[in-house]
């Protein structure tokens, strides 16, 4: 019993490698003082059961491995939320994502890598009317409504517009950051557009303002190719296509002291683990990507020049 939770005391401490840090996100997570913290990282007294269960699913902590029971799973977590009505503890979640995410621009060696088949979040989060839409559709998809709601009567709070702003400036805070896009990235959304627009879902002034979004993504985008950063920030940024059909999105974030890796599902919800296996294994499938990926910031003019010709196309479609 005492190996278990000298074990579990380890996993805490590598999750938190400064102890004062460590310590605070115990207080929040569990409501307790900091003297109640500090005795039971000293030992003083045990970590209540139900303490443990919490800290494991918050954390996504296997309990199962530090008490060597060998199940060959590989634990995943999703987390719920509702991005239109979010829910106080869903918006403290979400404010502790934008805190964790400004604490990387301190950290030179982090890694963050994204492949996507659809537009990820970090790069809609700044354009309104993508991010209403993206907003809609999940909504539409999988809300389970009797009645759907057409994209105009698609409200989201001033809180959560907060947040998303907050979200977007985080994001670009990152230091290195590689992005590989499916090359029909742009034309799935296009048909989606149009289809929602075929059964009267999006009307034709929804049409103009999502196709003003587009185009100064596009433009955006384009930016950060041609200086090989994020403006805001000077930030790096790899922007690569990818020749290859991509299934679904991934990515991972590195660093020397925090490994994270998600399956981004239904529009709006991420699953994510922490075992370092599998973040590694992660880390090496997705840079695998690149070989069958082409470069377009900084490097190859002519292929970026040509992929954001044949975008602009695209959304002139609309």
């Amino acid at each position: 019993m005492d190996k278990w939770y000298d074990d579990f005391l380890e996993v805490l401490s590598k999750r938190h490698p400064h102890k004062v840090q460590l310590m605070q996100a115990l207080m929040d997570l569990l409501g307790i003082e900091r003297e109640a913290v500090y005795r039971r990282l000293r030992k003083d007294v045990s970590f209540h059961i139900l303490e443990i269960v919490k800290i494991s699913m918050a954390w996504n902590i296997s309990l199962d491995k530090i008490t060597g029971i060998n199940v060959n799973q590989v634990p995943f977590q999703m987390q719920k939320m509702d991005y239109l009505d979010a829910s106080d503890d869903e918006v403290s979640y979400l404010q502790y994502i934008i805190h964790s995410i400004n604490e990387l621009k301190d950290i030179p060696s982090v890694e963050f890598m994204d492949i996507c088949n659809k537009l990820p979040r970090s790069l809609y989060a700044g354009f309104e009317h993508l991010y209403k839409f993206y907003s809609f559709k999940w909504k539409y998809q999988y809300n389970n409504e009797k009645t759907p709601i057409p994209y105009s009567q698609i409200t989201i709070s001033e809180s959560n517009l907060m947040l998303i702003a907050s979200y977007y400036q985080a994001i670009k805070q990152v230091p290195n950051t590689n992005f590989i896009l499916d090359r029909m990235i742009f034309e799935y959304l296009v048909h989606d557009i149009k289809f929602f627009h075929s059964i009267q879902m999006i009307s034709d002034e929804d049409i103009v303002l999502l196709k003003n979004d587009l185009h100064s993504l596009l433009d955006y985008l384009q930016e950060v190719a041609n200086k090989g950063c994020y403006p805001e920030s000077k930030n790096k940024v790899n922007l690569y296509i990818s020749q290859l059909n991509l299934d679904t999105n991934y990515s991972y974030v590195y660093t020397p002291e925090a490994k994270i890796c998600f399956v981004h599902v239904f529009d709006k919800y991420e699953l994510h683990s922490f075992d370092v296996e599998m973040v590694n294994n992660f880390k090496t499938w997705m840079k695998l990507k690149r070989r069958t990926s082409t470069q377009i910031s900084e490097v190859d003019e002519k292929s970026r020049f040509i992929f954001f010709i044949k975008q602009r196309e695209l959304v002139n479609s609309l």
